[in-house]
């Protein structure tokens, strides 16, 4: 997969093609139609195909938001396209200069002039431009007049009947609600970063922990999960048990992802980690000294053994 920056670098190579454009975050099963769409009308045209969305997400730079609210930075963002079979994906750089441009010299400089787009697949809300002055009216008007074709995708909708929305996944995420973010995303959510120095109270207890920052993601409950982990360049996803929140247990403090993998002993610092959260165990909660605390890691670690197992089991019955 290609993968550029801003328009004026794309390659004459992927000119021509489809192109879905939208924020993206969390790549939930709505926003895959629209990346589905794309695909099926490239291939139509015998054509290239890829994703144009906008890094750093414009609510950062717009708004100030107060917390964070990211399901998918860019790293992530981009392998979830790319194992979409797109041949290209734009994460357009915005900043207050790419925001001031306006809705109709947005689709000429950037749609036509830029990509070469044959074709834009959106959804029906998709909004852009200055002031958010574009909408699917404007677009489709363009279209004519431009002779592209854009292609308007209706939500996807749950089966109770709800839209598919990166807004409901952060409900549930902050809520505990895992299986409900499975559902909205196809996948377990994610937490993906390099291993940093922690200060080895996990080892000290007896569980080994590997630390990554949350960086701008959303903080979900704060507590225990059962995860699995996948390591960079070991291959493979291994189970195991996972913290996020600030430690009130020693005094509160930054929140991060720490994580214990079941029966692995290697060194794993500055290593890239995957981290899939699997199933909200308990919330978090402040203990009366150590040995409470170890006690309850021992009766944690034990049951996301158990539902891991059982849920591994699950998925090989459901291959098989």
């Amino acid at each position: 997969m290609r993968l550029f920056r801003h328009f004026d670098e794309a390659p004459d190579a992927i000119k021509g093609g489809a192109v879905a454009i939208g924020n993206f975050d969390g790549v939930h099963r709505g926003h895959r139609a629209v990346m589905e769409r794309a695909r099926d009308e490239a291939r139509k045209r015998n054509a290239p195909w890829g994703v144009m969305t906008f890094e750093p997400h414009p609510r950062t730079v717009l708004a100030a938001a107060s917390k964070p609210f990211r399901l998918t930075p860019l790293r992530v963002k981009a392998r979830l396209i790319e194992e979409m079979g797109a041949d290209f994906a734009l994460m357009q750089h915005f900043d207050r200069g790419f925001a001031a441009i306006g809705a109709t010299e947005f689709v000429d400089r950037a749609l036509l002039g830029g990509l070469g787009a044959a074709v834009t697949v959106t959804g029906q809300d998709f909004v852009f431009g200055k002031d958010r002055q574009g909408d699917s009216e404007l677009l489709s008007n363009l279209a004519e007049a431009r002779g592209f074709k854009a292609v308007f995708v209706d939500p996807v909708l749950t089966p109770d009947g709800m839209a598919y929305s990166s807004s409901l996944v952060r409900d549930a995420l902050v809520a505990g609600r895992l299986d409900d973010v499975a559902r909205q995303l196809g996948r377990p959510w994610e937490i993906d970063g390099h291993v940093r120095k922690g200060q080895a109270r996990g080892r000290q207890l007896g569980y080994p922990t590997a630390n990554v920052g949350m960086g701008e993601l959303i903080h979900p409950a704060a507590g225990v999960y059962a995860v699995r982990a996948e390591i960079e360049g070991a291959g493979g996803w291994r189970p195991g048990v996972g913290y996020i929140g600030p430690r009130p247990t020693f005094g509160g403090g930054e929140v991060e992802l720490e994580v214990h993998i079941f029966d692995f002993a290697g060194d794993l610092y500055a290593k890239h980690l995957r981290v899939a959260l699997i199933e909200y165990l308990r919330p978090d909660q402040n203990f009366a000294d150590i040995a409470a605390l170890v006690a309850q890691m021992d009766r944690d670690a034990e049951k996301a053994r158990r539902l891991l197992a059982a849920t591994n089991d699950q998925d090989q019955e459901a291959d098989s």
